[in-house]
């Protein structure tokens, strides 16, 4: 049966990416390989973009612009975090078959999910032929079904770099600030806090401690690790997951305002490094202080992974092209082949069971400590992040003797 014709329709959703927009320049690429695509149509701002008919021509972009938005960081088309109601799925359907939309192509995470699965199942249930395909996206790498996620070799590239740095100002300004904390990105799973061990050359390297919400925050054994590693080394640094939790399962630091609230029943979280360092301070009579990159760790392209840009625009291409060859109500994937070298394909998960399953550090990446990351973690992450982090020197041990 041949592909029907008619026009492609993508958006972004949920938080930008370092390497959103490369998944949107593969979509946009592959569709122009297929005479059954007559249009290119972006929503702006997501999916709040068709419901208010604002809609961006992709189509007619120039090849150059397209070759700069690959390494563009954060949403070209703009992003958005709605929860649908009924009405607006009947809104939605109306506005794709308005405009000839039979290829539908959403970039995004758990929530994007549900929402091409919605779309395609009521298109299908109304008898309109369309062809709903998701794309991956999450820096948060917490989606089922897939090795890995576009958007958390970059981050985790940045966090490897940021927290071998701060290690080396933390180092050298120990005599001041004792213990410094970085509090990263992170909800239910501490993937991107894991990734801040991916610069660690020895032992003694940085991070001495990572706390991850997969691992119920106890302060004792926390603060003997400190403890310890201060007497050690004569400083410590500490990497935490803004999601992380204690141990009656609720988050130990979370926005209490309902304007911090999305419509997801998502709570802005943010602040547990400073309870931490007050935690230090006040019990060990330390000095500590944090570190608190925030949204920008999600979207630094001077820290972008050339795998990450790389299987980033693969998903986008891969999800135009299966929907033409007539795949719907899936999300595509990234299959790990190998790591020695590494490789990596694509395959396909149900829309619907994706938007359902979200995917924790599993307990072989964590140490028995719960306080470290295995060499599990390491073989699976390292590959992503592109290439080892630029080579750092010290300087050699050789002392000029006193004259007296």
């Amino acid at each position: 049966m041949p592909a029907p014709r008619g026009a492609l329709m993508i958006g972004q959703s949920g938080g930008p990416t370092a390497v959103i927009n490369a998944s949107l320049v593969g979509a946009v690429e592959a569709a122009r390989q297929h005479d059954c695509i007559t249009g290119v149509y972006g929503m702006r701002h997501g999916i709040e973009g068709v419901l208010k008919e604002d809609l961006v021509d992709l189509g007619g972009q120039s090849a150059q612009t397209l070759a700069g938005l690959k390494q563009t960081p954060s949403a070209a088309l703009g992003s958005c975090r709605r929860k649908l109601s009924d009405a607006d799925y009947q809104r939605i359907l109306a506005v794709l078959e308005a405009h000839g939309v039979r290829y539908f192509c959403y970039i995004g995470g758990n929530d994007s999910a549900d929402t091409s699965y919605r779309v395609g199942k009521l298109a299908a249930e109304s008898g309109y032929e369309l062809y709903a395909v998701g794309i991956p996206k999450t820096v948060d790498n917490d989606l089922g079904f897939t090795d890995h996620c576009p958007g958390y070799g970059s981050v985790a590239r940045f966090n490897a770099m940021a927290t071998r740095d701060a290690g080396r100002d933390t180092e050298a300004i120990g005599i001041v600030d004792n213990v410094k904390i970085i509090e990263t990105m992170g909800r239910n799973a501490g993937w991107i806090t894991a990734s801040t061990v991916l610069g660690k050359e020895t032992e003694t390297d940085p991070p001495h401690v990572v706390l991850l919400p997969e691992v119920a925050f106890r302060p004792e054994p926390f603060l003997a690790a400190v403890k310890h590693t201060f007497e050690r080394l004569g400083y410590c640094l500490v990497t935490v997951c803004e999601g992380l939790r204690g141990e009656d399962g609720r988050e130990v630091v979370a926005s209490q305002r309902a304007l911090d609230t999305d419509q997801f029943g998502h709570r802005q979280l943010g602040g547990v490094a400073d309870f931490l360092v007050d935690l230090v301070a006040s019990n060990l009579g330390i000095k500590a202080r944090f570190d608190k990159p925030g949204t920008i760790q999600r979207m630094f392209m001077l820290a972008a992974s050339p795998v990450d840009v790389e299987e980033a625009y693969l998903v986008g291409a891969t999800a135009v092209h299966q929907a033409v060859a007539g795949v719907t109500g899936q999300m595509v994937t990234l299959v790990r082949e190998s790591n020695h070298p590494y490789r990596c394909t694509t395959g396909l998960a149900p829309l619907q069971e994706v938007a359902n399953a979200e995917r924790p550090l599993p307990p072989e990446f964590i140490g028995p400590d719960g306080m470290s990351l295995t060499a599990q973690y390491l073989e699976y992450a390292r590959p992503l992040i592109g290439g080892p982090l630029p080579p750092y020197a010290r300087l050699e041990p050789l002392k000029v003797p006193p004259c007296t």
